[in-house]
């Protein structure tokens, strides 16, 4: 079983295991600041950039995952999708999916886990994969085998499988950037494409 949190915009890693392995999605968790739970990482001319959503009392210690509201006070919306835009907007696949993922600059959730499994949803359908997020309200105890996610990585085993990027021409590979760079870069294709050859 692998144990993973409730993710923005997940990575590359989180998503093939998704697909190809026995996951639970813990909402039962506790809130862990600067992590995947509201951070990813895209792709920028300028090289690899960190998305940032905004939260309520981030400091706040052993606050449930359930708990944690967004804070909009300070227009990240608008941010990020300018630079998903500037990253993108030449990508093969942009114009195919913008009008999909929009809606998540411009309308506001209240909680960041009902926030992060609908985008999650969304970009899954947008990859064609058609799975039900396996969610677990409670916290989940990992047990022996188990490969839990939850803490921050400082490590990975995972080898992503290259692929074409925007700035390809100028810049070496990033590997396990969130799925919405392999999205807009691949399209549709990416799953078998990419996701399979993943080594996890």
């Amino acid at each position: 079983m692998v144990i993973l949190p409730a993710a923005y915009m997940p990575s590359v890693e989180y998503v093939a295991r998704l697909l190809r392995e026995e996951c639970v999605i813990d909402l039962g968790e506790n809130y862990v600041k600067r992590s995947e739970r509201n951070r990813a990482s895209i792709l920028s001319a300028n090289g690899v950039m960190q998305l940032t959503v905004h939260v309520e009392n981030a400091n706040r210690p052993r606050q449930p995952m359930r708990d944690v509201k967004i804070d909009y006070s300070k227009r990240w919306q608008h941010q990020h999708w300018v630079s998903i835009l500037s990253a993108y907007k030449s990508s093969p696949y942009f114009d195919h999916f913008a009008h999909e993922l929009e809606p998540f600059y411009k309308r506001e959730w209240r909680y960041l886990v009902d926030y992060n499994i609908e985008y999650t949803q969304t970009l899954l359908r947008l990859l064609g994969a058609k799975i039900e997020l396996p969610l677990s309200e409670s916290y989940v105890d990992a047990k022996e085998g188990d490969v839990d996610l939850r803490p921050k990585q400082k490590g990975s085993t995972f080898v992503a499988e290259p692929y074409f990027q925007v700035f390809s021409d100028r810049m070496p590979f990033a590997p396990n950037l969130s799925i919405l760079d392999l999205l807009l870069c691949e399209g549709r294709a990416s799953i078998d494409a990419v996701l399979k050859r993943c080594q996890l």
